[in-house]
């Protein structure tokens, strides 16, 4: 299954978000930066299987970007061999642990 990376860090918007996928992969010539080309690229033009992967969305991101994170979740549920997810940015607490992480005693 090949797995491609989306790092949000430093997206800020659709523009930037279409630009690092396109870097990422080879989309058709006619393809438009809009979610509708999007969709239509993962269920008819994508070598399936495929995951995508969001990494470090941050809270703002998650409203930004709401419309895409929905589209490609409805498309994870109606394409056999695609499948999405992301992940929140992680922050470091006063005691240096990252947060969702386990507290261990010591």
């Amino acid at each position: 299954m090949k797995t491609i990376h989306i790092d949000f860090t430093d997206l800020g918007d659709y523009e930037d978000f279409y630009a690092q996928l396109k870097e990422k992969i080879t989309l058709p010539e006619f393809f438009g930066d809009n979610l509708d080309a999007l969709t239509d690229f993962i269920t008819g033009f994508a070598e399936l299987p495929l995951h995508l992967e969001f990494v470090n969305m941050s809270v703002d991101q998650l409203e930004t970007f709401e419309d895409l994170l929905l589209t490609l979740e409805d498309t994870e549920e109606e394409t056999e061999g695609f499948t999405f997810a992301y992940f929140l940015e992680q922050y470091e607490d006063e005691e240096g642990e990252g947060e969702g992480e386990e507290n261990k005693e010591k």
